[in-house]
């Protein structure tokens, strides 16, 4: 892992496989460890040349004040489209996971020259908030059980690891998993803060994002081959978050994973990579 100097900013990256080969760029949801080791391992075996990196405020990129951030979705947006022309030497696949898959798609519409293909994983077309009414909202109970749980002493790595375990049983996903990820994201916070903390373990700089205006009404304009992920089980954006995803851009593929919920399992990474292979 390193960092890597974008318009003034620093991202943390992590590479794998050839540098020369094509670039597939993961962007974190919010963090790189988003994306599982096993993936990019994967990808790399096929011939990419993969780099993941953290959003702004979050693992090694530069952190300011979460809870106040100086930028907007569409700055991060940028970030992608010049990290994609820093690190290769002609259009990249994009892909973003969470939050991520909001950057990733406003990234691919305002700057279609710097992408070749798209993958969406677990998101939705619309930004943090009320969705639209044809699109199914997080489950409430669910949520309710997710955020009514007490915050952990954020200076102990061993409640905050806890605290994400119980979070992802909530969710339906692995807790060991998360327990194991939530350990090494807390290794690569730049302090115990809370704001910090939580911007890098829960994404919560997102909800304070300027994410205007709307782009769902622009996805038909996507021209590259795009590939959209989501979990069956998924209680966090439903499942029908990407399937209006898959109508909207025209010629998307929707995979979804029969047994996933808001993360991908290992038994399904080879599916997953495959089908991102595939696009180019």
């Amino acid at each position: 892992m390193t960092t890597v100097d974008v318009h003034g900013i620093a991202l943390g990256v992590e590479s794998f496989g050839d540098g020369d080969a094509p670039l597939v760029l993961l962007a974190g949801g919010t963090t790189m460890l988003s994306w599982p080791d096993a993936l990019c391992e994967r990808l790399a075996a096929g011939g990419r040349h993969v780099v993941r990196y953290d959003l702004r405020d979050s693992g090694e990129s530069t952190t300011t004040d979460p809870e106040a951030p100086a930028y907007t979705l569409r700055d991060l947006a940028a970030d992608a489209a010049a990290l994609a022309d820093l690190l290769g030497e002609g259009p990249a696949h994009l892909a973003g996971i969470g939050v991520g898959g909001m950057v990733a798609q406003v990234a691919v519409l305002d700057h279609p020259g710097a992408f070749s293909a798209l993958t969406l994983v677990g998101t939705r077309p619309v930004a943090p908030g009320p969705p639209d009414d044809d699109l199914p909202d997080h489950d409430q109970a669910t949520m309710g059980r997710l955020f009514t749980r007490p915050m952990p002493d954020w200076t102990d790595r061993a409640a905050v690891t806890e605290f994400a375990a119980g979070g992802a049983e909530i969710l339906g996903d692995d807790p060991v998993a998360a327990r194991a990820v939530a350990g090494r994201i807390w290794d690569r916070t730049p302090g115990t803060a809370a704001p910090v903390q939580m911007a890098n373990q829960m994404g919560m700089v997102f909800s304070r994002l300027d994410c205007a205006p709307r782009w769902r009404e622009r996805l038909p304009e996507i021209e590259v081959p795009t590939l959209v992920v989501h979990g069956r089980r998924d209680r966090f954006f439903p499942l029908g978050n990407g399937e209006a995803i898959a109508r909207e851009i025209p010629g998307a593929r929707l995979l979804a994973l029969e047994e996933a919920a808001t993360r991908m399992p290992d038994e399904a990474l080879g599916e997953v990579s495959d089908a991102m292979l595939s696009l180019g």
